[in-house]
């Protein structure tokens, strides 16, 4: 009986059959859409190239599988183990991944577009490039991810853990960033055009040439965060904190600072013109 067979007989059968052939069983290719899969011992093995879309995988373990340029499409993954896998151009469309360990998974240039990755376990991914257009992390862990060059477009990352994270380059537009961590993480040149980060924690991050016209950061901590060259144009500010930020050379047009702290910021070269700066606290700023 081959690998393909005894995975196409369920989880049981599929564990007897791994226990008498040791060693890293070949499903490379394999076409597994639809089957019900759920808890079945999947670890190391690869999956490259392979088929599993709309396959029940509830539960199942995973990690340290290859599964590069394999599709997954609308799967089901609640709860499984997908640690340290490596999955360069790897495909997970409207794929429910709610609670899954991707932890230090390698998923390069993937598309998981639309999909369900709620409260999944993301931290130390490298997620150079990957397609997460319309993808749900709200209380996701992505601590210390490489989002270098990603697409977060219209994604939901409210309360989401970024600490740490690099999002240089990447896109945001539109993407709901309320009440999420982002301690030190890098958006050096990211596109957050009209993104919503409305009490978010961005304390000593760096925004350096960001692009943030028409963005909501009301009421977020931006304490010693870097904004250097950074568009702000129209982007609301109502009661940010910015105590020690970083402002040189950055573009404030038609910017609404009401009730916002600048103490001690430097704001050499910035541009106010238009600014909304009522109530604004300007102690010991340098300009």
């Amino acid at each position: 009986m081959s690998a393909d067979e005894a995975l196409r007989l369920g989880a049981i059968a599929w564990l007897e059959w791994r226990g008498q052939h040791p060693g890293v069983p070949d499903l490379s290719g394999a076409r597994l859409m639809g089957l019900n899969l759920r808890g079945a011992d999947l670890h190391d093995v690869d999956l490259r190239r392979s088929n599993l879309s709309d396959t029940k995988l509830v539960a199942a373990n995973l990690s340290g599988a290859s599964l590069s340029n394999a599709i997954l499409d609308r799967a089901d993954l609640v709860d499984a183990n997908l640690s340290s896998i490596e999955a360069i151009d790897f495909q997970a469309k409207a794929t429910d991944l709610r609670r899954v360990r991707l932890c230090h998974a390698n998923l390069m240039g993937s598309n998981l577009t639309a999909a369900d990755l709620r409260a999944a376990d993301l931290s130390g991914v490298n997620a150079i490039a990957i397609d997460l257009t319309g993808a749900r992390l709200r209380g996701a862990d992505l601590d210390r991810a490489n989002l270098h060059r990603a697409t977060l477009s219209y994604a939901d990352l409210v309360d989401t853990n970024l600490a740490h994270a690099d999002l240089s380059q990447a896109i945001l537009a539109e993407a709901e960033l309320g009440a999420a961590h982002l301690y030190r993480a890098n958006l050096t040149q990211a596109r957050l055009i009209r993104a919503h980060l409305v009490t978010s924690y961005a304390a000593l991050a760096t925004f350096d040439r960001a692009h943030l016209t028409g963005a909501d950061l009301s009421w977020a901590n931006l304490t010693k965060a870097s904004f250097v060259g950074a568009i702000l144009v129209k982007t609301n500010l109502t009661g940010a904190d910015l105590s020690g930020a970083n402002l040189a050379g950055a573009d404030l047009t038609d910017a609404n600072l009401m009730g916002a702290n600048l103490s001690y910021t430097d704001l050499r070269g910035a541009i106010f013109t238009g600014a909304n700066l009522t109530d604004t606290i300007f102690t010991g700023a340098i300009r």
